[in-house]
Formats: C-alpha cells, structure tokens, sequence
C-alpha cells in the first residue's frame, strides 16, 4: 500500500475509526469521449456505482459510503457485524475551534424487522485538522467503523449519517442478510487497509475496513481479510478475483490460527488488476459455503471512473500527451506501470498521496461542466470550459451577449498577470461560444509557457 494519513483508533467492543490527517479519530488531444457528460456525471457522483454494486450509498447533500461485512462470535446465536462508512472532509462543514477546524457528525444504525428494531447504533463524532486546505479535502479523508453483535436474520438496515453544524442528513436503507457463521466455515471477504491476526472470538479483529472496497489503478495494492472457522490446521484458502471481463486471479494461501479462528491477509500486486468492478470470492477445500463481495479498482479513490478509455478522454486538456497516446495505444497488460508512471511524472508533491495536479484539474472541470454548458455539448468540452480547465478563473470579464439580437455577441476574458486577453465569439446567435482565431493562437501560447514553467 502507498503510505496513508495518520490513524487514530477508539478503542472498544464497538471501536470508531478516523482516517484523515489531524483527525482525532501543451494542446487539445483528440475528441474522442464515447459519452462526456454520462462520464463526468459519473465522475463526481460515484454513489450511483456504489449502489449498483450492492454497497450502502448515497449523493448530496452529505455524500458517503460503505458496507457491513460478517464475522463468527463465539455463540452460535450471533454474528460480529462490522460496519464501516467512508466521507471526505469537504463533505462536512467546519468551524475554527482552539486554532484547529473542527467538524462533528453523528451516524445512526439500525436493523429492522418487521415492525421490531434489534439493533440500534447512534454515534456522535469529532473530526478535527489543522489547516483550511485539510477541510476541503475531497478523497476518502474520515472512515467510521463499529463493531456489533447482532442475531442472525434478514433485515432492513438504516444508516443515517447527520451533519451536526450544517444541520443536513442524508438516509439509505436497504435489505441485509444476516448469516449465522457454520463451523466449519469462512467469514465474509474483507477489504481492509490493515489487517492483524484475530486469535479469540471474544474480541474483535485487528482490521481497518476499506469500506468502499476500491483501490486506485496502477497504484495500490488489494488487501484482503477472512477467517475460516472449524478448518483442519494449513488448510488453504482459494482467493478469486474475477475481473469485469471474466479473467480471474486466484492466489491460495494458508490460514495462520486454530480450529476455532484462523485468518489471512492476501495481498493482490497493481499488475494484477485492471480497471473496473470487480467481484471477489474465497472458498476452502471442505467448506461448502463462499465469502464474496463486490469491489472496484478506480482511477483515484476521489474518482468514480472504472474505464481506462474514458478517463483518457477526460484528461484530453491536462498535457502530457505523448503519455496519455502511449497509455491509449498499450495493451491491458502494460497499462498499469504506463499510468504508475504518469501519475509519478504529473506529481507536483510526491511524498503525498494525493495527485494535486489531477485534484485540480478535476475540480476544475466539474465547475466547467456546471458553469459553460452550451447547445450541442457539454460544458467542460466547449472553448470557455477548455481555457478555464488549463489556465483558471479570469481576472476580468466583459460580457456583450446579453440582450442582443441578430448580431455578434462578444465575451472577453482578461488575464491581467499574464497579459492575455481572449475573446469567445457567438456569431450564429444560437449560445456557441467559440475563441477567435487570434486569441486561440494567443491562448496556446500562453498554455504552453504555463506547461514549460515560464
């Protein structure tokens, strides 16, 4: 795994988990985007994908997800449920407390059952950083995790996650099965940031869920967490990958334990797994049931975008194209080290997890999707949206559209530190704002001394 922020843990039967830093707990590349706005949609809404593959999602206003995965107790008549939920700081509102930014956020749980409640969960938290630029962090910046131990059974299960300062909720339910862990047996296949050795079933395991089950393309490696239970000592485990085409990765390995709990942690190398959504499985010789869950190999945890030719399509404004025309002509099998490479080559600040580059860059063509929409296409892709991706927000802008019929409509951009002015010209009246053939010289040679460092 890259290197992650820094981890606090609340100890306990139901232990919380946060993950964030100072938590307490040079030209246009080819148009070829098969669908820009279903790409982008999907890009900064990745609830949608989430809730495809069975996790618990959901969008605006308080954006999170997660899972529940299941583990054995040492009764029979109940089951170790581990939920855990993953939100990005931007998410939250914070205020200045005692010279650090401070947000708080509860999350309520409960399995229904008929009209009957079994299980209910309210947990207030703190979130707390030391810098502005921390609380608008928008990857997986908080991971919420509890433990519980719940009858086995078929429920509904409501998470309600609660910004306490913005006074905003948002809610999902959804149909869970409880399962009553057999000996012998698996437990459900976790994937966890980090993972120990579980040697009572009194105690929880020594686990940081990875609640999304994603991991970034070409960068991360896939940690996996199960437990057999009633299994012959160095009986081994079968861990399948079955990819979004078919192809599978399997790996055996020997469960380290007793007959009681045994357990492994198998790692699955970069090289080893293509974009897109994933199912994981693992089965034991000897055991007739299977641990299996959805997973997603991602371009970056902050985005929802498992195609390798769609993200490329994306980056068509972000330079670097001799490497992104590299990485479009690879094969699958060579892609991964192509895209290592140019997100270590596009880097600003390597010792940070992080690409702030790309960060930007995406950022700023959600707002160009928002702000430039025109007929015909949508925002990021129009000339406005291009020059706002590449080089920002103007100093200036002179707006001669509004209220004119029948005639040119000029809108001019100034760049006052860079002496640039561009003119967009809508010479059909029908809203298509397009860079003359002057500033869009003016415009590619400005872009390039930005790209050269000048």
């Amino acid at each position: 795994m890259r290197p992650g922020p820094r981890v606090s843990i609340l100890t306990g039967t139901l232990a919380a988990v946060l993950l964030g830093a100072g938590c307490a707990g040079a030209g246009s590349g080819p148009d070829t985007a098969p669908d820009p706005a279903a790409a982008v949609a999907a890009l900064f809404d990745p609830s949608t994908l989430y809730r495809r593959m069975g996790f618990l999602a959901s969008g605006a206003p308080l954006p999170f997800a997660g899972d529940i995965r299941f583990l054995a107790t040492a009764s029979p008549d109940t089951t170790l449920a581990v939920l855990a939920l993953s939100l990005s700081n931007s998410a939250l509102a914070f205020r200045l407390a005692d010279q650090e930014f401070e947000a708080r956020y509860a999350v309520e749980f409960a399995l229904r059952q008929g009209g009957n409640v079994a299980v209910r969960l309210s947990s207030p938290e703190r979130v707390r950083v030391a810098s502005r630029e921390e609380t608008q962090r928008r990857d997986e910046s908080i991971i919420f995790q509890k433990f519980l131990r719940v009858p086995p059974g078929t429920y509904e299960a409501v998470v309600t996650v609660r910004d306490e300062q913005a006074d905003v909720s948002t809610q999902v339910a959804q149909a869970v099965h409880v399962p009553r862990r057999r000996r012998p047996g698996l437990s459900d296949a976790m994937a966890v940031y980090r993972g120990g050795t579980r040697t009572t079933l009194e105690m929880p395991p020594p686990v940081l869920m990875n609640p999304r089950s994603t991991v970034s393309f070409g960068l991360d490696s896939l940690w996996v967490y199960v437990e057999a239970y009633g299994l012959p000592d160095a009986t081994p485990a079968h861990v399948d990958l079955l990819g979004p085409d078919g192809a599978m990765v399997r790996r055996d390995t020997v469960l380290s334990g007793d007959r009681t709990v045994a357990t492994a942690l198998v790692a699955f190398p970069p090289e080893d797994l293509t974009a897109g959504e994933w199912r994981l499985r693992v089965t034991a010789d000897g055991v007739s049931d299977t641990a299996a869950s959805p997973l997603v190999v991602s371009f970056s945890g902050e985005w929802a975008i498992t195609d390798f030719d769609e993200i490329l399509s994306l980056l068509r404004f972000f330079g670097h194209d001799s490497a992104i025309a590299e990485m479009r002509a690879a094969p699958s099998g060579e892609r991964p080290a192509l895209w290592r490479a140019f997100w270590r080559a596009s880097d600003p600040v390597p010792a940070t997890s992080p690409n702030e580059a790309l960060e930007l860059y995406f950022q700023r063509l959600q707002e160009a999707n928002e702000r430039f929409r025109e007929t015909g296409g949508p925002g990021w892709t129009t000339d406005r949206g291009e020059v706002f991706i590449t080089i920002g927000e103007p100093d200036e802008v002179f707006d001669s559209s509004s209220g004119l019929q029948g005639s040119v409509r000029i809108i001019r951009w100034n760049y006052l530190s860079r002496r640039l002015s561009l003119d967009f010209i809508d010479d059909t009246g029908f809203g298509r704002f397009r860079l003359t053939p002057a500033s869009r010289v003016d415009y590619r040679r400005a872009l390039s001394a930005i790209r050269s460092g000048s």
